[in-house]
């Protein structure tokens, strides 16, 4: 169960640098929106295990050659989506930013929820329960996600559009790094 735990640590880096990057743009409903996506990672997170472990090579063999660019263009598009907002003239540039939608918490829950479908696929090989084990992960990372939307709380003082920019680049460079580990 250790091996299970230190898993459920490394495949909450991304969540927690998507939580962190989306913590930056909040200056309101900060705790509601840290529970939103810190569920939607969890359960993606508890989700995709089963999933991948269910699937085991039947299904894998089939997304395996292009998985990391489905989750670099969704990525991809949520930085850009970021970033384009926060150049847009508004009046009131945090009003925009008060709610995470239902279709971004699912991109995100789904995103950083990628590498757990592989990771279900080699649990299959281990002496584990799949549930305890997924139920172990998502809860590692909704802790994660938690305090790592949190703890951008010292940076509320800078400007919103400058924060958005800064997130909208984390999650291209989030993108970018899971095509780049799948590439070599």
């Amino acid at each position: 169960m250790f091996g299970v735990v230190l898993l459920a640590f490394a495949l909450s880096a991304d969540a927690s640098a998507a939580a962190f990057s989306y913590g930056l743009i909040f200056k309101k409903n900060i705790i509601k929106n840290a529970i939103l996506l810190s569920l939607a990672t969890g359960v993606g997170q508890f989700l995709f295990p089963i999933i991948g472990w269910f699937a085991t090579k039947s299904i894998y063999k089939y997304i395996e050659t292009f998985d990391h660019w489905l989750a670099f263009g969704v990525f991809l598009a949520l930085g850009i989506n970021v970033i384009v907002d926060a150049l847009r003239e508004k009046k009131d540039n945090d009003k925009h930013y008060e709610i995470l939608s239902f279709s971004t918490l699912l991109m995100i829950g789904v995103a950083t929820s990628i590498d757990a479908c592989v990771a279900g696929v080699t649990l299959y090989f281990m002496p584990i329960n799949i549930f305890i084990s997924a139920l172990v992960i998502g809860m590692v990372c909704f802790v994660c996600s938690f305090f790592a939307f949190l703890s951008t709380c010292c940076f509320q003082k800078f400007p919103t559009k400058y924060l958005q920019i800064l997130a909208g680049l984390i999650m291209i460079f989030l993108g970018c790094k899971v095509l780049y580990e799948h590439l070599s």
